[in-house]
C-alpha cells in the first residue's frame, strides 16, 4: 500500500496532475453521527441512489469509486486472515489509503469496513488520531476511538433520518428483532445484517443486551451456512481490485505519455505487459457483471 501511494504522488507529479485533497476533518467532540452525516455529504451519495442499486457488489462499486473520487487510494489485500485484520489505513496526506482484505466475501462487510476506516482518516485529518508507532491511548482509550469509528460509519452508511422512515414501516418492539427481521431492513440500504444491527443499537432499536443477543443469533445462523468456493480472477482483474481503477489508469497515462517504461508499468500494477492492453481496454469500460467478479474474486 506504501509503495502504490508513493508511486501515485510520483506519477501525479510527472503527469502534472493535481493530487486531490481530502478534505472531511473529525474531531472526537463533534460526535459520531456528526462526522458520520459529514463523510456522507462529501461522498454525495442520495439515499434513493443507494436504494435503487441492484445488489451489493454495485453498492461496494460505488462507495469505493466515491471515496476514491474524494482523495483516497482503496486497495485491497489478499493472504491475510480475516481474525488478523479486516481493514487498515495510512494516515499520510495528502493521498491517504485503504486497504480491505479480500478474504471478506460479503461486499456489504466490505462497505462498512471501508467507511470505518475513512473515519480514521479524518480523525487523522483533525489531529485525533497518529499512526500506530506514535499513539499512547490506553485499550479503554482505543476502544472509545473505535467505538465513534463504528457508530459514525453507521451513520454514513444509514443515514438517521432514512432509518427512520424505514422504521415506520415496520413493527418491532425494542429488543425484539431477529435475523431474518434485520436481514429484511439492511437489503434495503445494500449493507450487511450486522452493520444493521450496529446501526439499530446507536439508533435505540436494540439495546446492548439486545445488540449482544441478536448478534450470537446472527453468529449461529453464519456458522450453519455452507462456506462457498473461491473461483477464479482474471490478471487483469486482480489488477483493477486489488489497486483500484484510479490507480491502474494513472499508470496507464503516465505509460502512454511516455513518462514511465513498460517494465515500470508492469512491475507498479503486478501485471505481465501482455496483459497491458486488456488492461487499458477495461479502463475504457464501464463496470459490467464480469467486473463484480473481479471484486468478488480479487
Amino acid at each position: 500500500m506504501s509503495q502504490r501511494r508513493e508511486v501515485a504522488l510520483e506519477l501525479n507529479e510527472e503527469l502534472g496532475v493535481a493530487v486531490p485533497e481530502f478534505s472531511a476533518e473529525a474531531h472526537m467532540s463533534d460526535g459520531p453521527a456528526a462526522v458520520g452525516k459529514r463523510l456522507r455529504k462529501l461522498l454525495g451519495l442520495t439515499v434513493e441512489e443507494q436504494q435503487g442499486w441492484r445488489d451489493e457488489w454495485q453498492a461496494w462499486r460505488r462507495w469505493r469509486s466515491s471515496i476514491e473520487d474524494a482523495g483516497v487510494l482503496v486497495f485491497q489485500f489478499p493472504k491475510v486472515p480475516l481474525d488478523q485484520t479486516r481493514g487498515v489505513s495510512l494516515l499520510q496526506f495528502p493521498l491517504p489509503a485503504i486497504g480491505i482484505n479480500s478474504k471478506e466475501q460479503a461486499p456489504g462487510a466490505r462497505i462498512y469496513t471501508l467507511v470505518h476506516e475513512l473515519t480514521h482518516i479524518a480523525l487523522a485529518l483533525g489531529h485525533e488520531e497518529r499512526v500506530a508507532l506514535h499513539e499512547s491511548r490506553s485499550d479503554a482509550q482505543w476502544r472509545e476511538v473505535e467505538r465513534f469509528a463504528e457508530e459514525a460509519a453507521s451513520e454514513a452508511i444509514i443515514p438517521a433520518e432514512a432509518l427512520a422512515e424505514a422504521l415506520r414501516n415496520v413493527s418491532v418492539a425494542r429488543d425484539a428483532w431477529d435475523v431474518p427481521q434485520v436481514r429484511a431492513l439492511a437489503g434495503k440500504f445494500r449493507v450487511t445484517p450486522l452493520a444493521m444491527a450496529t446501526r439499530l443499537r446507536a439508533a435505540g432499536a436494540l439495546s446492548w443486551d439486545g445488540y449482544q443477543r441478536w448478534k450470537a443469533e446472527w453468529n449461529e445462523y453464519l456458522s450453519s451456512l455452507k462456506p462457498r468456493k473461491g473461483g477464479f480472477a482474471s490478471p487483469v482483474g486482480k489488477t483493477l481490485g486489488r489497486g483500484g481503477r484510479p490507480f491502474a489508469q494513472l499508470v496507464i497515462e503516465a505509460l502512454d505519455s511516455n513518462r514511465i517504461t513498460a517494465v515500470d508499468a508492469s512491475r507498479y500494477l503486478d501485471l505481465r505487459f501482455d496483459h497491458i492492453l486488456k488492461l487499458r481496454s477495461e479502463l475504457h469500460t464501464s463496470w459490467s457483471c464480469a467486473s463484480r467478479e473481479v471484486d468478488a474474486l480479487a
